[in-house]
């Protein structure tokens, strides 16, 4: 493992030599991946994570970020098999067990099995998934030429009709799982202690990690502002459906460079909220963009601007829905790190009757399967550039080149991105 601190490669016998510091400079190593039981991390791997979230320092992130980071790091990392390894294998004992006519039948169902489990894993990344389906149907593909071929030379008929069974079996496995591996779900490899436990124990060794977010601060007493701010308005207001959220876009000073007030539905910050809704309700032409998880909750987002007197009931206001709708996780051809539990399930089917006629059939056998997305499962810049983009999609509204795409009756219902990204 090299040294983040000079750069030296250190053999485990060096560093257990000298009580887990740098043969060269002396620099204390805060993991040993040989000690780690479930996953394995070294200082390098950790120190580039810090660095690509935050592209390179730059930008803010949370704890739940860096968790989701982690990861998908951790999955691209894990063990695949190669196309070669398993081949040789595959080959070999078919060959091995050729002497016994049942033989190669056991061979082929172990591989089957295999590749079908590996191909469904919620361990695995969507890559490894893939790759697990596609191999079902490469051995799909070998039992019925070769066995169908075995069978003829036999004069078994019996044979020739597993070998067929066999053999479509797997191509069919593998054709189904391709289609719906971007939409399976997944579990932690990690949990948020133990990353927890690794942040405090890298800073303890390497010092504070500055664009790291803590919990978002609700302050109860309102700040005081300027009364000459207070006489202007913005054009542009963006609403998280979490603290977390808009705090990660405020610290990272998207209201300056997007020209808009940044608030959570929650009511954060809450030192500035009743100020800044005082100063938006005097703009007519006020857009409002809302970005959110792809849960219950966060889909009642845009009702709850449009229903709730503290926000814009009986107002005329556009609303622009950024996402993350079902719609667009459908849509995707990349994979997002999908989850589900019951407790999601259950709340989708109590979706108001309004939010429900705004989705399609398959939007809530989504949600009512209960599969959800969250944000934080996205690095801060793919955040931020999907706002951005939505927000210059949004200036003709009018325009058939639009990316949006509106949902109800009137212009003054709302919009939709039909893209995440």
């Amino acid at each position: 493992m090299k040294c983040i601190n000079c750069g030296t490669d250190n053999k485990l016998k060096d560093r257990t030599a000298n009580q887990g510091r740098c043969i060269k400079c002396n620099h204390l190593f805060a993991f040993e991946p040989t000690s780690m039981s479930n996953v394995q991390i070294t200082d390098p791997f950790f120190a580039k994570a810090i660095a690509d979230i935050s592209a390179n320092n730059t930008l803010f992130f949370t704890p739940k970020q860096l968790l989701y980071f982690l990861d998908n790091r951790l999955r691209k990392k894990s063990k695949s098999i190669s196309q070669l390894g398993w081949f040789f294998f595959y080959v070999f004992f078919n060959f091995f067990t050729f002497a016994v006519i049942i033989g190669p039948l056991i061979v082929n169902i172990v591989f089957i099995w295999i590749f079908f489990n590996r191909s469904s894993s919620n361990k695995l990344n969507n890559t490894s998934r893939k790759a697990s389906a596609k191999n079902l149907q490469i051995i799909g593909g070998i039992v019925l030429v070769v066995g169908i071929l075995i069978s003829l030379v036999s004069k078994s008929f019996s044979l020739f009709v597993t070998i067929v069974i066999m053999g479509m079996l797997s191509i069919y496995l593998g054709t189904r799982q391709l289609g719906r591996i971007g939409f399976l779900t997944q579990e932690f490899l990690l949990s948020q202690s133990q990353v927890k436990d690794w942040l405090d124990r890298w800073q303890q060794i390497n010092g504070s990690i500055f664009k790291i977010l803590p919990s978002p601060n609700q302050e109860n007493k309102p700040a005081t502002i300027n009364p000459d701010i207070t006489a202007y308005s913005f054009d542009r207001l963006v609403v998280c459906d979490t603290a977390s959220i808009a705090q990660l876009l405020i610290a990272n000073n998207f209201h300056f460079e997007n020209n808009c007030a940044i608030l959570s539905i929650t009511g954060y910050p809450q030192s500035i909220f009743d100020t800044t809704m005082q100063m938006l309700r005097r703009n007519p032409d006020l857009k409002v963009y809302a970005i959110h998880d792809c849960n219950p909750r966060g889909i009642g987002l845009v009702h709850n601007l449009r229903t709730n007197a503290n926000w814009f009931f009986n107002s005329e206001i556009v609303i622009i829905d950024i996402g993350l709708t079902p719609r667009q996780i459908i849509a995707t051809k990349r994979g997002m790190f999908i989850q589900s539990s019951p407790e999601s399930a259950q709340a989708a089917k109590q979706l108001p009757e309004e939010i429900r006629q705004s989705l399609s059939a398959e939007e809530l056998a989504w949600l009512e399967s209960g599969k959800f997305v969250e944000l934080e499962s996205f690095t801060p810049q793919r955040i931020i550039k999907v706002l951005q983009k939505g927000i210059a999609g949004s200036q003709n509204l009018e325009s058939d080149d639009s990316s949006l795409l509106l949902v109800g009756d009137t212009g003054n219902d709302m919009y939709v991105v039909q893209s995440f990204g």
